[in-house]
């Protein structure tokens, strides 16, 4: 089987260095600095373990990139569009960019061949696709990307959804799916894209809610973990709830599809109260450290405070719709001075340039009123904390998830404000 796998930023890039240990692959994306990058073994953003599969994948010669649409969709079966569907800073899906490409694509395709959506694209594409390109096949797999676990997430999945109209191209989807998902359910194109959709809306209705239990919480003297633990304590519920009361769900993934179900119903005339609710309250809470750094110390002007963390989540680079670099912008507007650390992040974005990036923990609190932990990565933990912590003016911690809980607790005079807690 050949894999023509378009969109090479995340998603196309684990995609394609995982499958090339199974078939043969050829990347295609349309930017050359991109694919150069990735024909040097190099991804184009950090995730680990994908540097070592896109090499090794290269030297088996099972895997090669390219720009040139002739070139990467000669004789494929299967054209996998796989692109990060990018999304605006009111989370709606810029979908004409991933279609725009695609179209680029298809002109080189066998007729009969394989069309495979997984970048995250509106219920009814499919349903569009094929009627304007009624020589492919067109299917529907909702993608599984967990930035930092990316490819154990690929490579072990539970199952693999798809959506197909007939049952000409199951016994290849099979085979494709095979050796990264237990079991493939195979459903009408419609639904599984509303599963993608559904999906990531469920999961973010649970962090909103959970959320508002925890605020309340707050206000009456419980303690939101525990009513979380009494939650998934319950059949019905479950031990792998995303019931973890902390910080908002940011990044504009689960966001842009509580918006397009927002949306869609909106475009349809019908009235939906819970979905659209979803990102009000996750907004809302949004703002949750900047107002306890508030309440506890008052006018921000000309204070320091630090900031330890600043990537969307740990084990990627990503910057961009990161709760922490809001955070940094709603300080610098309040006149704070912030100094921020990162392990991966060397350079700032100019808009940030009032920022002080650290080049330790240490420099980052020294002299500090207050510290936010905003992403958990594991070396904060190992940090010296009881040299560290004399060195601030207040040892004020605000952490929205308990990241640090055990490592503060035998610490004296250091308050430590979370998510859910008096």
């Amino acid at each position: 089987m050949k894999i023509t796998v378009l969109g090479l930023w995340h998603l196309g890039s684990v995609t394609a260095a995982c499958c090339a240990k199974h078939f043969n692959v050829v990347g295609l994306d349309f930017n050359a600095a991109n694919i150069a990058k990735l024909n040097s073994g190099q991804a184009p953003l950090l995730e680990p373990g994908l540097n070592e599969l896109i090499t090794s994948g290269l030297a088996a010669k099972k895997l090669l990139f390219s720009t040139d649409p002739k070139i990467a969709c000669a004789d494929a079966d299967v054209l996998w569009l796989t692109y990060d569907t990018p999304v605006n800073e009111n989370d709606e899906s810029d979908v004409d960019l991933v279609l725009n490409n695609l179209h680029k694509a298809l002109p080189h395709l066998t007729a009969g061949a394989l069309i495979l959506i997984s970048a995250q694209l509106p219920v009814g594409t499919c349903a569009k696709l094929e009627k304007e390109f009624p020589q492919f096949y067109f299917a529907c797999s909702p993608e599984n990307l967990r930035l930092g676990k990316a490819i154990e997430a690929f490579e072990k999945a539970e199952r693999a959804v798809v959506g197909i109209r007939t049952d000409a191209k199951k016994a290849l989807l099979e085979e494709l799916f095979k050796p990264f998902a237990a079991q493939t359910i195979f459903m009408r194109t419609e639904s599984a894209e509303m599963v993608k959709h559904a999906l990531n809306s469920f999961l973010a209705l649970s962090i909103t809610f959970i959320n508002e239990i925890a605020r309340l919480c707050e206000l009456t003297g419980a303690d939101a973990k525990e009513v979380s633990i009494g939650l998934k304590s319950e059949a019905r519920i479950g031990p792998k709830a995303y019931l973890g009361p902390g910080g908002p769900f940011a990044g504009g993934t689960l966001a842009r599809d509580v918006v397009t179900l927002t949306k869609l119903a909106k475009t349809n005339g019908e009235k939906i109260s819970v979905i659209p609710a979803i990102k009000e309250s996750n907004d809302l809470h949004s703002g949750w450290v900047f107002r306890r750094l508030k309440s506890r110390l008052g006018d921000l002007r000309g204070k320091k405070i630090a900031v330890l963390g600043l990537t969307y989540t740990t084990n990627t680079d990503t910057l961009r719709r990161s709760a922490a670099v809001e955070l940094c912008r709603q300080l610098f507007a309040a006149g704070a001075k912030v100094s921020a650390f990162d392990p991966v992040v060397r350079t700032l974005p100019s808009e940030l340039g009032s920022i002080s990036l650290a080049a330790d923990v240490s420099q980052a609190l020294a002299g500090a009123e207050a510290v936010a932990v905003c992403t958990e990565w594991p070396l904060f933990r190992r940090a010296d904390w009881a040299k560290i912590v004399p060195q601030m003016c207040q040892p004020v911690f605000v952490d929205a998830n308990r990241f640090l809980e055990k490592e503060l607790k035998s610490l004296p005079a250091v308050e430590h404000l979370s998510v859910g807690r008096a």
